[in-house]
C-alpha cells in the first residue's frame, strides 16, 4: 500500500504538469511507466494521473482525425474509457505508451467514424438520449458530488452546457466570458470531472479488473 500512496502524492504534483515533459526526460517516463503498471493493477489515481497527462495530446491527434472540436471531445472521453478495458494489453517492451494510445484513440476514431456513415442520425440520437438518461439517473449523486468538487467557473460552464442545453455562444453571453474563454473551460471542466469520476469509481460503462499475470 505504501507504494499506491507514494504514486497518489506523485500524481497530484505531476498532474499539474501533465504533457509538459519531453519523451527524453527519464524521471517522466519512469513516472508513466510506474503509472501505467499501477493501472493495470486496478489503481484509480494512476488512472486519472494518465488521463490529466495525455488526454490534451489525444484530443489534439483524434481532432485532426474527425476535424470537429465537439466530436474530438466525445471520442477523447471514449478513449479514456476503453482505455480501463484494455491497458492490461499494453507491454512496455513492445510500443512506447503513448504511441500505444495513439494507436487506441486512432481505433476508436475509426470506429467512430464508421457508425457515423452506417447508423442513421435519428437512431443514434434515441440511443444516446436513452443511454445518457439511464446514466444521469445512475450517476446523478456522483456526478453532483464531482461537479462540486470543481472551480466556480468550470462547474458553471459545464452546468449551463450539458443541463441547461446552453451553447457556447449563449454562455458567453449570459456569463460576460469569451466564447473562447468558454471553449477552454469546458474542456478543462470535463477533464477534471472525468479525472474526478474515475476517482468515485463511477466512470462510465467499464469492467475494474486488475490485470492477471
Amino acid at each position: 500500500m505504501a507504494c499506491v500512496t507514494g504514486m497518489q502524492r506523485q500524481v497530484r504534483a505531476r498532474s499539474l504538469q501533465a504533457g509538459s515533459d519531453g519523451p527524453d526526460e527519464q524521471p517522466a517516463t519512469r513516472l508513466v511507466a510506474r503509472a501505467v503498471r499501477l493501472a493495470q493493477a486496478g489503481d484509480r489515481d494512476a488512472l486519472a494521473f494518465l488521463y490529466a497527462r495525455y488526454s490534451d495530446d489525444i484530443y489534439g491527434y483524434v481532432r485532426s482525425i474527425v476535424h470537429d472540436h465537439h466530436e474530438a471531445e466525445d471520442i477523447t472521453q471514449h478513449v479514456f474509457a476503453k482505455l480501463i478495458n484494455v491497458i492490461c494489453s499494453y507491454r512496455e517492451r513492445d510500443v512506447p505508451f503513448f504511441a500505444w494510445m495513439l494507436r487506441v484513440a486512432r481505433n476508436v476514431a475509426i470506429d467512430h467514424i464508421r457508425k457515423q456513415r452506417l447508423i442513421p442520425v435519428e437512431e443514434v440520437r434515441g440511443t444516446d438520449s436513452f443511454a445518457g438518461e439511464a446514466r444521469a439517473t445512475a450517476r446523478a449523486n456522483d456526478i453532483k458530488d464531482a461537479l462540486a468538487t470543481l472551480p466556480r467557473a468550470q462547474r458553471e460552464v459545464l452546468v449551463l452546457r450539458h443541463f441547461a442545453g446552453l451553447s457556447p455562444t449563449e454562455i458567453a453571453t449570459r456569463t460576460g466570458r469569451s466564447e473562447g474563454s468558454i471553449h477552454g473551460l469546458h474542456h478543462r471542466g470535463r477533464r477534471a470531472l472525468w479525472a474526478e469520476l474515475i476517482n468515485r469509481d463511477a466512470a462510465p460503462a467499464t469492467r475494474q479488473l486488475a490485470c492477471r499475470n
